[in-house]
């Protein structure tokens, strides 16, 4: 662990954007394959189960030598082979090497030829004291990197790994045991979730921290303002700061800035407690670009009332709309610099929501917004290229799955208004069909049923498509994304102008390079319809157009059509105060 933080400070000190995320277990979830060396892949996935189902003596030496270094057979679990052979689950690969016969390198081998090469593992290869020294670094973050899924039925996934359900009790237990190393806490949550049972479960996590760390360990936190607030949970934190800008570009200057102020706290203490408003205000974050009136107006008013050394921060938090719940809702909080300028951060604080709800009917969609028709329509009139077009009702930077084929059945009813119009779907979420792809070549013409069909907006599509690649996903560098975030298969539907990036996670699409490594360029279209919300700054910048489709889904943008019975009333817009 010192070796890889030091590292990452290396590259950090060399002007490269680096952080991390942990879940607090000595045991990491992977892919069975992910023992296999690089080379078994070329050619493609095909090629690979080729190989594993007639290993030569390089290759099982090589599974070997990767195996052993994650702690060797009997650290190696088997945790589902998603139905292929149930017989093998929750059993290590040196158990079944002697139920098989067989080397553990062989049998490794043995059942990804069986199960197609989707077999999910888990490694017992980590330290505790690794883990905790890198929880302590200020750069990492915890989270499950885990999947929601039925505790009532865990057919699909009968040995899960127990951070999809106990990383943060986990993180708690940690803070319990260390409480006498703490000086400070430092938290980047983001606001929006929200657990049944519970509530907002990042309110959860400050609340139990709170009751273990007691009312004046000094904690600070970074937030999304897409966020849900309370008065418990601001009251609960030192400082608390969401991002300014939408799109985020300002993460890590915001959290340069809370965690600077946390650090001059430690050497010169004193009590601090945020005060909140809350707005009867309830926006989309599309309609609160940070570019475009008021929110602009809004950031300046806040960089004013910072310049007064009596106040350490000012933050304005537009909140989420997608969970009915009680916390919902726009807020305000500003920080005094000590509790002896609490009286006036609560004149501050009330000057600044008054002046956000002054401009309640001036909060507007950027950029051009229209019916899904009209959308459509704009788009392949646009006499440039590429034209983008965002399915907003499938955002998945809001917390949709990125999933629905509405848009691309929208687009089949009229293949003739298409006038030869190339077009890019980037992309389709269908782990099945993603699955299916990858099993064949480069080239390879097949029937293809896109579509999970969990309700209207995700049914299937019947296609005959070609193979044109087979990738991984890239991150963002926006959000300093890196690493592997799932699989991708590029298609071309046969007799149509179209192509559709199939994937097996709902990872967004919103920068050229992430297409690019997916086999295409989206400057090669006409029309790139992508899973988001608002225009991020390269469709903005390299587009000829981008038009935001207010189409049905999760992520619903007509703030009048959702279903709230447990907000704040009356609430505008939704009532008209």
């Amino acid at each position: 662990a010192p070796r890889l933080l030091e590292r990452i400070e290396a590259s950090r000190q060399r002007g490269a954007v680096v952080t991390c995320d942990q879940y607090p277990y000595t045991a990491t979830s992977t892919i069975l394959a992910a023992l296999l060396p690089r080379r078994a892949y070329d050619g493609g996935s095909a090629a690979m189960l080729r190989r594993v189902s007639d290993p030569d003596t390089s290759l099982l030496r090589d599974i070997a030598e990767e195996m052993e270094r994650r702690g060797g057979a009997d650290a190696v679990l088997v945790a589902s082979t998603h139905g292929s052979a149930p017989e093998y689950h929750g059993k290590t690969v040196s158990q079944l090497s002697v139920c098989l016969g067989l080397t553990p390198a062989e049998t490794v081998a043995h059942i990804l030829a069986r199960c197609s090469g989707t077999v999910s593992a888990i490694y017992f290869s980590m330290s505790q004291e690794d883990v905790h020294t890198i929880m302590c670094d200020m750069h990492v973050a915890i989270g499950s990197d885990g999947s929601a899924f039925s505790l009532q039925d865990t057919q699909g996934l009968p040995s899960p790994h127990p951070r999809n359900i106990a990383t943060f009790p986990r993180f708690l237990q940690t803070v319990r045991e260390h409480l006498a190393e703490l000086d400070a806490i430092y938290l980047h949550l983001h606001g929006a979730s929200e657990v049944e049972g519970i509530g907002s479960g990042e309110h959860h996590i400050l609340k139990e921290v709170r009751r273990i760390v007691g009312p004046y360990l000094p904690i600070a936190v970074v937030c999304d303002p897409h966020g849900n607030l309370c008065r418990e949970y601001v009251e609960g934190t030192t400082i608390i700061r969401s991002y300014r800008e939408s799109p985020h570009t300002d993460v890590e200057q915001t959290i340069h800035f809370v965690c600077s102020h946390l650090l001059e706290l430690l050497e010169h203490r004193r009590s601090i407690t945020p005060v909140y408003r809350k707005l009867p205000l309830i926006l989309g974050g599309e309609q609160s670009v940070s570019a475009d009136e008021p929110v602009r107006s809004i950031n300046q008013y806040m960089d004013e009332i910072e310049k007064d050394n009596r106040i350490l921060s000012a933050s304005w938090h537009v909140g989420y709309i997608r969970h009915d719940t009680d916390v919902a809702g726009c807020g305000v909080v500003v920080v005094p610099s000590s509790n002896e300028f609490r009286t006036y951060a609560e004149q501050k604080v009330d000057e600044l929501a008054a002046f956000v709800w002054e401009r309640r009917h001036e909060f507007h969609y950027t950029g051009l917004t229209q019916e899904p028709d009209e959308a459509l329509q704009t788009v392949l009139h646009c006499s440039g290229k590429p034209a983008f077009l965002t399915d907003s009702g499938d955002n998945t930077t809001s917390g949709a799955m990125g999933a629905n084929t509405w848009v691309l059945r929208q687009v089949l009813a009229k293949p003739e208004a298409l006038q030869g119009k190339r077009l890019l779907f980037a992309a389709i979420q269908d782990p099945a069909a993603y699955t299916l792809l990858a099993g064949h070549t480069i080239g390879d013409t097949l029937p293809l049923t896109l579509g999970m069909g969990l309700d209207s907006l995700t049914e299937p599509v019947q296609l005959t498509v070609t193979l044109k690649h087979l990738g991984r996903q890239e991150g963002t560098v926006l959000f300093a994304e890196h690493g592997d975030f799932g699989g991708c298969a590029t298609v071309s539907v046969e007799g149509l102008p179209i192509d559709i990036i199939v994937t097996d996670t709902n990872h967004p699409f919103v920068e050229r390079h992430q297409t690019l490594a997916a086999g295409v360029d989206w400057m090669d279209y006409d029309v790139v319809i992508v899973k988001t919300g608002y225009a991020f700054p390269e469709p903005t910048q390299q587009g000829a157009l981008c038009v935001m489709s207010l189409t049905d889904g999760a992520t619903l943008q007509d703030t009048r059509r959702l279903p709230f019975k447990r907000i704040m009333r009356p609430m505008f817009p939704i009532d008209d105060i």
